[in-house]
């Protein structure tokens, strides 16, 4: 019934004891943290992850594809960049048809390069599509939990995206 066989014995089972349970207490220190730095964080902030998550996905969606402005394939940084901008047009600021992989000449130095862009995204989507992005919109006002929710399905396409990304490249090796 003893859980130790001797002294020696008896105080490696006390230090196992203790580091198990100053484990425990970082650990429970972390999530206390971690939540109360969720709870701070602001609308915009979540706004900005949001952001984040959603032209990472972009950017895995449209991996391999070349630039939708100028078509061709960088080595370089690739942007998820938006035709109807954030700024002229925020209720579009998540829609998926609004935004292609953008090469950074194209989206920076460009200003999106946005007359070919259009040319590239009707190829892509359609003409009907184009005309319906440049069309007038309802204003929408997202709230938090929309956000939040918005903002956990994005990062699950990108965790998914990876893994299949990952899954091919194996297939491609073997």
């Amino acid at each position: 019934m003893q859980k130790v066989c001797s002294p020696a014995c008896a105080a490696a089972h006390a230090k196992k004891l203790s580091a198990q349970k100053s484990e425990r207490a970082n650990r429970a220190e972390r999530k206390s943290l971690r939540e109360a730095l969720e709870k701070a964080k602001t609308r915009g902030t979540h706004l900005k992850e949001l952001q984040a998550a959603f032209n990472q996905w972009i950017r895995l969606r449209d991996a391999g594809q070349p630039c939708i402005a100028c078509e061709r394939h960088h080595q370089g940084q690739n942007h998820a960049g938006h035709y109807r901008s954030v700024g002229s047009c925020p209720e579009l600021r998540f829609e998926p048809d609004n935004v292609h992989l953008t090469c950074q000449p194209c989206n920076v130095h460009l200003s999106g390069n946005l007359i070919q862009m259009r040319i590239g995204m009707i190829k892509k989507i359609g003409l009907a599509r184009v005309e319906w992005l440049e069309s007038a919109h309802e204003p929408k006002k997202y709230t938090l939990a929309e956000i939040l929710e918005m903002k956990a399905h994005f990062r699950a396409e990108v965790r998914r995206l990876k893994k299949a990304n990952e899954v091919n490249q194996l297939e491609e090796v073997e």
